[in-house]
């Protein structure tokens, strides 16, 4: 049986790659770490939290003592532990530090030790490479991230280099575009202004909502992570983009009419600080593996939406019954976008 360590697996994209791991690998068995803060949480696992190979450990991975054995003993890591929302890691930057950077280096460090381990996977993001004006980034490109979020995630990825290039640690590091899917928490713009509409609520749409994203479904993203498992260098960097780069305001209108909602709900807010203007990535590297994405944007959006609409039970506690997320709302959107309870289901 090989031994997978997730960490991070209680939130978005780390709960939908425990759920494909175990699908896809027989042979696996997973445990996930996650500290289960506010957007790791346990209903994300609700449906694989009883099978046999899998096990859920609660810890941090920035303690040493959690964190270290478990990564001693596995043949995998797939390090998706995280800080990662942009708007709070410019309201308040020191835990992005902490865990990004610091936890990082608890498990690289684990790593070392580890007599078995075939593979470290430090799951890095776009928006280390900063805004792009032209053409898409490379992964020899600069690294420019405008952001303490992305700062964050920049160190750590040139950290878990440092780890191979020194200690031959076996680590490969992947740069993915902006994801979308089921169990996204809903601070992100797609489940925000999808479950937003779902209410007749106002969508905060940031400046003249130009900025541009490529989107990856998360699924795509998980396929992509098993094939640089399998066949990635170590030592290497493969970016993951979609090829669906969409500007925020198109992106609005689209779930807006996904979910037969008037655009006079998109409500313009203050663009906040360092908005990154484009993101794009050259995926030549990893199509060279055989990857190419499965799940069309149109066709993604579409079950996206759906799938907030039917899974109501997941994001109404988070959204009308968490007052850390009305404070947190209210505080990046203002007083005047403040969440009322839902009009219409």
């Amino acid at each position: 049986m090989t031994e997978v360590l997730v960490t991070g697996g209680a939130g978005f994209i780390g709960s939908n790659f425990v759920r494909h791991a175990l699908a896809a690998h027989p042979g696996w068995h997973v445990t996930t770490l996650d500290k289960l803060t506010y957007a790791g949480r346990m209903e994300n696992l609700h449906d694989v939290i009883d099978d046999p190979r899998h096990e859920f450990v609660r810890g941090d991975i920035a303690d040493q003592a959690v964190a270290s054995p478990l990564v001693r003993r596995a043949d995998l890591v797939v390090h998706f532990a995280a800080e990662t929302h942009v708007d709070r890691s410019i309201l308040s930057a020191g835990e992005f530090i902490r865990t990004d950077v610091y936890g990082t280096f608890v498990l690289l460090e684990a790593a070392r030790e580890a007599s078995h381990l075939r593979r470290f996977v430090q799951i890095s993001t776009d928006e280390v490479y900063g805004s792009v004006a032209k053409g898409a980034s490379r992964e020899t490109d600069e690294l420019r991230p405008r952001n303490p979020y992305s700062a964050s995630k920049a160190g750590a990825d040139r950290l878990a280099y440092s780890f191979w290039a020194t200690y031959e640690v076996p680590v490969v590091i992947t740069r993915a575009s902006n994801n979308y899917g089921p169990y996204q928490f809903p601070e992100k713009v797609i489940p925000l202004f999808i479950t937003n509409a779902i209410d007749d609520q106002p969508v905060p749409l940031y400046g003249d909502g130009l900025n541009v994203r490529d989107w990856l479904h998360v699924e795509d993203h998980c396929r992509a992570l098993d094939l640089v498992i399998e066949r990635g260098n170590a030592g290497e960097v493969y970016n993951i983009g979609g090829g669906n780069e969409v500007t925020n305001a198109d992106l609005t209108d689209r779930i807006l009419g996904l979910l037969d909602r008037p655009s006079s709900l998109i409500t313009r807010v203050p663009d906040r600080p360092g908005h990154d203007r484009r993101y794009s990535l050259d995926t030549s590297k990893l199509r060279g593996l055989g990857w190419e994405p499965q799940v069309g944007f149109d066709a993604g959006l579409k079950a996206t939406a759906e799938w907030y609409r039917q899974n109501q039970w997941w994001w109404r506690p988070i959204k009308h019954g968490d007052p850390a997320f009305h404070a947190y709302y209210e505080q990046q959107y203002g007083q005047g976008l403040k969440l009322r309870g839902p009009e219409r289901g």
